[in-house]
């Protein structure tokens, strides 16, 4: 190819794309809305899965060092009811088979795999437009433009890029996240530690939840799960009232200011017809609540993007009809995850998921 592809958005699948392309001998240039690297959190672990996420990062040529990040005995979970009694207790059984990796580290790896300057940092796109025969330019709120014949969008739930090709607009889905972080706990707060075992731990309510992680370094990440309106203000001290105390600590005794979060969909089965010179990937493409699968399928995008122009180098059209049929195969009927985990029967819905029992 002639011309360099252009990547908005410097996440797991806009960097896998960005990697793949480069094996391949093909020039890409990112462009992400955070200052650096080190701009912001980047979210928890991941389980990196055998049938999408692994196989991404292989065509990256990075399973290596991917396998390297790897936590052992994270793939361990527990689950309580809100007084504290364990109903499930699922130790990692030493397979392997969906290793659990920090998102952070797992992003570095990518970054540092990438030609330097190939991510322009701070350059946050506030716009697209079509110009003709498959070329775009996109807008920046630092006032620059980039005109481009192969535009890929990587830019999450709210892509710039995606009403080229789509008037869709993500929904909230009803449930809200509030986001905590709890460090040297083993030390700090051994009764949550405790709890949390060596990998994930779900305390369940009808309505609410409380889920946590274990990451690297005695670090405990935790959401306070809730259904609320859209407008809720994530006031949830009194949520928990009740709970047993080795579960509320794990959000009263945050190491950092709490973080809303409210969760929001794009339409099931999310497509479009084809658009010269343009494509999305990821988030942006098939947004979903929280499910194990989401960054795993942005990195399968990516990486079968890559591929696909690989393959046709002189024929772009092509290589991009060729990804959007692969990547709309892909799409699943969509589990009700929150009615598993927040619904009538939670938590014991949560056990029989985990079981295979029936609720």
């Amino acid at each position: 190819m002639q011309n360099s592809v252009t990547i908005i958005g410097a996440g797991l699948g806009g960097l896998v794309l960005a990697r793949v392309l480069h094996v391949h001998g093909i020039p890409a240039t990112v462009y992400e809305a955070d200052a650096g690297p080190h701009a912001r959190r980047q979210g928890g672990m991941l389980d990196i899965h055998p049938w999408n996420g692994q196989p991404a990062l292989e065509a990256a040529g990075l399973t290596d060092g991917f396998r390297k990040l790897v936590l052992p005995g994270r793939e361990s979970y527990r689950v309580f009811d809100r007084t504290g009694k364990l109903l499930l207790d699922r130790p990692d059984d030493g397979t392997g088979e969906r290793p659990e990796v920090q998102r952070g580290e797992l992003r570095q790896l990518l970054l540092d795999s990438l030609p330097p300057g190939t991510v322009h940092w701070g350059r946050k796109a506030t716009g697209a437009r079509a110009l003709g025969e498959g070329r775009h330019e996109v807008s920046f709120a630092d006032g620059t433009k980039v005109v481009t014949g192969l535009l890929v969008g990587a830019d999450g739930a709210w892509s710039r890029v995606r009403p080229l090709v789509s008037d869709a607009i993500p929904s909230y889905v009803g449930v809200s996240v509030v986001e905590t972080f709890l460090f040297d706990a083993d030390t700090r707060h051994p009764a949550a530690a405790k709890a949390v075992g060596a990998g994930s731990m779900f305390a369940l309510a009808p309505g609410k939840g409380i889920l946590a992680h274990r990451e690297s370094g005695g670090t405990l990440h935790a959401y306070a799960q809730l259904r609320k309106p859209q407008d809720w203000l994530g006031e949830f001290t009194g949520e928990f009232d009740g709970w047993a105390p080795e579960l509320t600590a794990l959000l009263t005794g945050s190491d950092v200011p709490p973080v809303l979060r409210r969760l929001f969909t794009l339409p099931a089965g999310h497509r479009w017809d084809r658009v010269p010179g343009v494509t999305l990937i990821g988030d942006a493409a098939h947004l979903m609540p929280p499910n194990g699968e989401g960054a795993n399928l942005a990195m399968l995008d990516g990486a079968s993007l890559a591929q696909a122009v690989a393959a046709h180098p002189d024929d772009p059209e092509k290589a991009l009809a060729e990804h959007e049929k692969a990547m709309f195969s892909r799409a699943v009927e969509e589990e009700d995850v929150y009615e598993t985990m927040l619904g009538a029967d939670a938590p014991h819905s949560m056990v029989a998921m985990f079981t295979g029992a029936e609720a």
